[in-house]
């Protein structure tokens, strides 16, 4: 083969690490870089050169420029110019380029083209539906009673897909992406599929139109905080191998994805030479298609090329692909682990600062630093881009490129640097990483233990320990509130109950809210949210709470953070009169996540049984109820527990961070302020529920006001209510302002300042006013029932709300 001389046409980490790699091989004379970045001009590469007198966007330019240069291979790095046609430039005059054709790279400028060619070929993936029209696509969003994914059919940045967690947040991206144009042209055209669950891997594979070789699968992280959270962005880093890819997945990836996929592209005429970057999801039903990337990704690029072994020519095998041999070629891999940690300039992915100065310590050994958004001038380097630098480590372990990588990280310094803690975690657990290492490098079973899958007896029985006299608080008259049987036990008589009482349960949990929780690492309040979004709806119906019960699940018992949800459990208890006689704490390894750094995701849920005397009548009293009877409303803590998928868009698309100072609270930062428990209204309540002074109560919850309030009406009656008649708490006005909610989406959506709705005969008013403000409570007269005409609960005044 005879010399290269290679233009390399991009700026980013991928570019850098392809760089980085070419130069290694004896066969490259030099590499031009268009633009190139800091890495590329800093002069660590001897043969690389940055050139910035043609810009890469300029196809003729590069030709002229490759011609001058005798460029004999180029290297497209990005997508934008492979969907744009740079190889068809490069062909018309004879030079070899690594990548598709403008005819081949529609798998990547267009997610619905890809879609469709799946399903020719029979190629698995999420079921789908493509749409250019707004109104058909929200038409679909309506019949459909599972999860979706939204995705901007062209190119977007890797920022195009959406994973809505409501009906209303889908209904919300639809509108950004195809009227708000979020994601400009891209989102002229969108597909809406069927949301898949499992792992995700990325395979790249090099083709040249007939064989594929892949390197190992890796795992790369989208979201920009720890945990998985946040917006998407182009990437935050990335490990491989994953101990999801054993030989036997590979083997099914080739055989009905990869192969079917290059076979297919060349039965249609478009035949695929390059890098084809294949997106899978491994549901229980196998692998599934997400999609198709036409170049290599950013950051798998900074993590795999490191594991390419030494006598492994990357050049080679490019010219390879690009000639149709590559079935010549051996693509040698060593037995290590790589792992990549993404520095971000603070902001991204929304407004950053650039030109930031960057210093650089030496890394530290097996470290590379992988330069992305940086420039290089004067002997001076600046932060240009989002994702600024990475670095890259490799090691016998993952925990131990985990490790250097990190210590690689603690030698980049510049202003505002953010990036994530905890790359790694779905295969790091302290219970089962130095297993999976074992299996996979060494290839012998080790014994098996129950910790060795990932539950914790030990801290199990430590988290009874810590949180006994928790529970122990909680005591009340009939329950002891003891925890270690095999269940909880009330005695009725003892707690009151003469005669048998009407039992009435509800079952609740605390929703989205917890994703905050897991975010600023305080777990406290939400066990009091649990409680009280169980004791409420038990006490609207003129219940004594008795007893509570909950479930704490998770993918790894962190004994601190479960003692701290225990203990606002207990909170909660206290505060409603009921004790808290028995739990369940479920340690579930793969199906929770498990390497956060505050010991992995939870969910939780609860149960309280309550109970109304012998001959006193449920709640509400719909038939006692009249024209003219009286709404008073009870003051809010806050956001409570609803509207937290909607608060969270909120809160990322005015690029906040939850640590960030809240805006419309200045004594706390973001998540701390949202984190306000809901309030607990069960004792005030009750006394006056004791006096016959309530006919109806509504807990103001999920579908706010307007679908709360009617719940508890007759069919003839409905509820008027001036929305003038209290004060909107600070946090619904900035919520509403950022999230430019309308009127009817806001009363929808948040409780607006109101926690409870009662009615009241009018002549009870001032009673019932008096009991409930002794008891501490902030009372509003909000308005008055009519007859119904329509709708069950009128709003009147909404222009206060603006």
């Amino acid at each position: 083969m005879e010399h290269l001389r290679i233009l390399l046409v991009g700026n980013g980490g991928r570019e850098h690490a392809l760089a980085w790699k070419l130069s290694q091989s004896k066969k490259v004379e030099i590499i031009y870089v268009v633009p190139g970045n800091g890495g590329t001009a800093a002069g660590d590469l001897p043969n690389v050169k940055n050139v910035n007198d043609v810009k890469p966007n300029d196809f003729p330019g590069l030709v002229a420029f490759a011609k001058e240069h005798e460029v004999n291979l180029v290297v497209p790095g990005p997508e934008a110019p492979l969907v744009d046609g740079i190889e068809g430039f490069f062909r018309a005059v004879g030079i070899r380029c690594f990548g598709p054709t403008k005819a081949a790279a529609r798998m990547e400028g267009s997610k619905t083209f890809a879609k469709d060619f799946m399903a020719r070929h029979d190629i698995p993936t999420a079921s789908y539906q493509n749409f250019n029209s707004y109104e058909l696509a929200k038409e679909y969003l309506d019949t459909v009673s599972h999860n979706v994914v939204l995705k901007a059919s062209g190119l977007a940045a890797g920022k195009g897909v959406i994973m809505p967690a409501s009906k209303e947040e889908a209904y919300a991206a639809l509108k950004d992406i195809m009227l708000t144009k979020e994601f400009g042209a891209a989102g002229d055209e969108v597909v809406i599929e069927e949301y898949l669950e499992g792992e995700e891997l990325s395979f790249l594979t090099f083709s040249d139109g007939y064989t594929i070789r892949s390197l190992p699968p890796a795992q790369d992280h989208k979201q920009v905080y720890d945990g998985d959270q946040g917006p998407n962005t182009g990437g935050m880093g990335c490990y491989a191998p994953t101990k999801v890819a054993t030989p036997e997945l590979i083997e099914e990836v080739h055989r009905t994805i990869l192969q079917p996929t290059i076979d297919g592209m060349r039965k249609e005429a478009f035949p695929f030479v390059g890098l084809l970057f294949t997106g899978l999801m491994i549901t229980k039903s196998g692998p599934k298609t997400l999609e198709y990337n036409v170049r290599f990704g950013d950051p798998e690029t900074q993590t795999l090329l490191p594991l390419l072994s030494a006598d492994t020519d990357l050049a080679e095998v490019m010219v390879a692909c690009a000639e149709h041999w590559l079935d010549a070629v051996q693509i040698k891999v060593d037995i290590k682990f790589s792992a990549t940690v993404v520095a971000a300039a603070g902001g991204y992915p929304g407004p950053f600062v650039r030109g930031d100065e960057i210093k650089l310590d030496p890394p530290p050994p097996e470290t590379i630093v992988f330069h992305a958004g940086t420039t290089y001038s004067s002997g001076s380097l600046k932060t240009s881009g989002g994702r600024v630098i990475a670095a890259t480590s490799t090691a016998p372990t993952l925990p131990e490129a985990v490790e250097r990588a990190y210590t690689g990280m603690a030698t980049i310094h510049f202003s505002n640097m953010h990036y994530r803690k905890d790359i790694g975690h779905r295969a790091l657990s302290s219970s089962s990483g130095s297993t999976s290492t074992a299996v996979t490098i060494n290839g012998r079973m080790n014994a098996l233990t129950y910790a060795s899958a990932g539950v914790s007896i030990s801290s199990g029985n430590e988290l009874v320990k810590m949180i006994t006299p928790l529970v122990a608080s909680t005591a009340r008259p009939g329950a002891d509130a003891t925890i270690g049987g095999f269940g909880g036990v009330v005695n009725l008589s003892e707690a009151g109950y003469d005669s048998p009482p009407l039992i009435i349960g509800a079952i609740d949990g605390v929703g989205t809210k917890l994703k905050i929780a897991h975010a600023v690492n305080k777990h406290d309040t939400v066990g009091i949210d649990l409680v009280a979004m169980n004791v409420n709806d038990l006490v609207v119906q003129g219940a004594e709470a008795l007893f509570f019960l909950d479930c704490y699940s998770c993918g790894k018992l962190d004994v601190q953070v479960a003692a701290s949800f225990v203990s606002g459990v207990a909170q909660g208890c206290r505060e409603a009169g009921c004790a808290l006689v028995g739990g369940e704490t479920a340690e579930m390894p793969g199906l929770f996540s498990t390497g956060i750094e505050d010991g992995g995701v939870y969910d939780a849920v609860g149960a309280a049984v309550g109970a109304v005397q012998k001959g006193k009548k449920l709640l509400p009293h719909k038939e006692g109820m009249l024209v003219g009877d009286v709404c008073l409303g009870l003051a809010s803590d806050g956001c409570h527990s609803n509207g937290f998928s909607l608060i969270r868009k909120i809160i990322e698309r005015a690029g906040l961070t939850f640590r960030d100072q809240a805006p419309w609270d200045t004594g706390k930062n973001v998540g701390e302020s949202l984190l306000t428990p809901t309030r607990i209204y069960v004792k005030p309540l009750l006394k006056a529920v004791q006096k016959d002074l309530i006919k109806g109560m509504s807990h103001i919850t999920g579908g706010g006001l307007l679908e709360n309030i009617p719940r508890m009406l007759p069919k003839h009656l409905a509820a008027e209510i001036d929305v003038a008649a209290w004060p909107i708490p600070e946090v619904f006005r900035w919520l509403k302002a950022a999230g430019k909610l309308d009127d009817m989406e806001f009363a929808r959506a948040f409780n607006t300042g109101l926690g409870m709705v009662l009615v009241v005969a009018s002549e009870d008013v001032e009673q019932t006013v008096g009991v409930l403000k002794e008891s501490g409570e902030t009372v509003f007269e909000v308005g008055r029932l009519v007859e119904r005409r329509e709708d069950g609960c009128i709003l009147m005044n909404m222009e206060a709300w603006r």
